[in-house]
């Protein structure tokens, strides 16, 4: 086991207490689209994935069979990110089905990154941008997570 790999689980578990001590005993008291739209906002920032195809943020020799789809991947899940904002603030009827695409596809993505990363030798060449799987990647599945939380327990018709 490589240490980006232990960083990647060590994250994740620490995210994933945070979560399960502070918020998601709370869901309950919140609206769905409060706890919904800064995670939004969060997973807009994903175009920072594209760092992945950024020459200094990586090391030379990276795998394009891994940066290719870790970034466009995290690209497509900010603007779906980013698509279903209006929708929540909006209280629309789309609003659910929208965030429910954005949570699929984007958590699919991180399974894929989270899986070629390895199969490619990616670690190695992470360079500046190792901060992303070792970091902000727990934090974006256990945000998904919550998502999930909501769209099947809690979250009922429209917004």
């Amino acid at each position: 086991m490589n240490i980006l790999t232990v960083n990647l689980l060590f994250s994740t578990l620490v995210f994933g207490i945070a979560a399960k001590l502070y918020l998601i005993p709370k869901l309950p008291d919140f609206e769905p689209s409060s706890v919904v739209l800064p995670i939004l906002l969060l997973h807009a920032l994903r175009h920072l994935g594209l760092m992945f195809l950024a020459p200094g943020a990586v090391f030379p020799g990276i795998p394009q069979q891994f940066t290719y789809p870790a970034a466009f991947g995290d690209l497509l899940a900010a603007v779906l990110a980013l698509i279903a904002i209006p929708a929540v603030v909006r209280e629309s009827r789309f609003a659910r089905p929208l965030v429910g695409l954005f949570n699929v596809v984007g958590s699919l993505d991180l399974i894929a990154a989270i899986s070629l990363a390895p199969i490619y030798d990616a670690a190695p060449y992470m360079g500046p941008a190792y901060w992303i799987p070792a970091f902000w990647v727990p934090a974006l599945l256990i945000t998904h997570y919550v998502v999930f939380v909501l769209l099947g327990s809690r979250w009922t018709g429209p917004m």
